[in-house]
């Protein structure tokens, strides 16, 4: 169903030419306007890096509702409704209080320029400023430093998750100007925790660190976390944590729920107690991040046998760590994807380190989208890197077609891109 907000949403996607455009000078004026809701917001932990953010927060989010805090996080972008960017334990805000932010917004702004998610991220502010609670989780959009997030001076604690290609043609050409970006949201004196980084993006955290006086945890130098068995080990503090298995699957939700870890036991008066760890960690949810659906349409399509499962990534690291993932899920069976991708995302970087192990592509044009990929021209981009791959007018053909050709029934997985995700979850639990 969609959000009642979606008329004055539309209309505001209206206000600037450009669907991006880095600035903090526009939401600046606005915030000024609505007399500084960044400034009347509750502790803030503030997350830039490429992949892992939405994971870290929910994993957090959970840890700090298991110790009885109200919380609040901000993420982008949504899958099925925009109420979901604006969550208020745990759940999206409600639609008369999402409308009356949006119009007092819409009002403040009058008809200057002023892009989408700016002007959004100011509502935000203004729902969280008027909310009672113990932390705001929030995550940013793109990049950091210009990032209209990056409005919040003095956060409690800064995290950057991995960063690896992405928005080059925003944030730079090589890891070290994109880690530059993220490291924007660093402030003077703020402790910041990195998560797992390449060594160029950690030598320019180190060196931010340096000027600013932040005192700064590095993943494997001060914290780690690993799996043993079935449980989840965090190394912190020179003490080794014990706790459960994160409940979001894949190797790389080890590392994302480390990091969770270590932010939760550096908030001071908020730190939660062990047991309120353990607990969130299993409780967490975080929909299309390596998700198992069990009913819907490509569900029967695909018929007994078959496990179908989505997930959102879309860069290069996000191929990375689903490669990694992958064959423990699929214990020795086929697996076929089922890919749909923007133009402006490197489709030949995300598939290079899934080839392996993948049996069969299928391909579709995300729907809706005006910066879709063709599904033919991802078909061809598949053959060239040596994958059985056909073009399908639709998910559910994709699916069809699976059900159709392949033996013996194995894993189906779903990728390429959030938008695409969110069309699947519209109709799949």
């Amino acid at each position: 169903m969609a959000s009642p907000a979606e008329p004055i949403l539309r209309r505001l996607a209206e206000l600037h030419p450009k669907r991006i455009d880095l600035s903090l000078g526009r939401i600046e004026r606005l915030l000024a306007r609505l007399d500084h809701p960044e400034r009347r917001l509750p502790p803030v932990v503030h997350i830039a890096g490429t992949n892992g953010k939405g994971s870290t927060l929910a994993f957090l989010d959970a840890i700090l509702q298991a110790a009885g805090l109200r919380t609040l996080r901000y993420i982008s972008p949504h899958l099925v409704r925009f109420n979901e960017r604006i969550l208020i334990q745990g759940e999206p805000v409600d639609d008369a209080r999402l409308v009356a932010a949006l119009e007092a917004c819409e009002r403040a702004n009058g008809a200057e320029p002023i892009t989408f998610f700016e002007i959004t991220t100011a509502a935000a502010f203004s729902i969280f400023a008027e909310t009672p609670a113990d932390i705001l989780l929030l995550e940013t959009g793109m990049g950091g430093r210009l990032d209209a997030t990056n409005t919040v001076e003095r956060p409690r604690l800064v995290l950057i998750s991995p960063v690896s290609m992405d928005h080059e043609a925003f944030l730079g050409n090589t890891i070290a100007a994109i880690a530059s970006e993220k490291a924007g949201i660093m402030k003077r004196s703020v402790p910041a925790i990195l998560g797992p980084q390449r060594p160029e993006a950690l030598a320019v955290f180190e060196t931010r660190a340096r000027e600013l006086g932040c005192p700064l945890l590095v993943h494997g130098r001060d914290w780690w976390a690993r799996r043993e068995g079935d449980r989840l080990l965090v190394r912190d503090e020179g003490e080794t944590l014990e706790l459960p298995l994160p409940s979001l699957p894949g190797v790389h939700q080890i590392d994302n729920a480390g990091l969770a870890v270590v932010a939760a036991r550096r908030l001071a008066d908020l730190a939660p107690s062990p047991a309120a760890i353990a607990r969130g960690l299993v409780e967490a949810r975080w929909p299309a991040r390596l998700q198992r659906l069990g009913a819907g349409p490509m569900v029967d399509a695909l018929g007994p046998g078959f496990e179908l499962w989505l997930d959102g990534g879309h860069n290069p690291g996000a191929g990375e760590v689903l490669a990694a993932s992958l064959p423990a899920l699929a214990r020795g069976r086929p697996v076929h994807l089922i890919l749909g991708m923007l133009a402006t995302k490197d489709l030949e970087a995300f598939l290079r380190p899934l080839v392996p192990l993948v049996a069969s592509l299928r391909t579709v044009t995300v729907p809706g989208e005006p910066a879709a990929r063709d599904a033919g021209e991802e078909a061809e981009i598949g053959r060239r890197l040596g994958l059985r791959a056909e073009p399908a007018p639709s998910l559910l053909a994709a699916a069809r077609a699976v059900a159709t050709a392949e033996r013996p029934p194995g894993l189906v997985l779903v990728c390429g891109s959030l938008y695409l995700a969110g069309h699947v979850l519209r109709e799949h639990r």
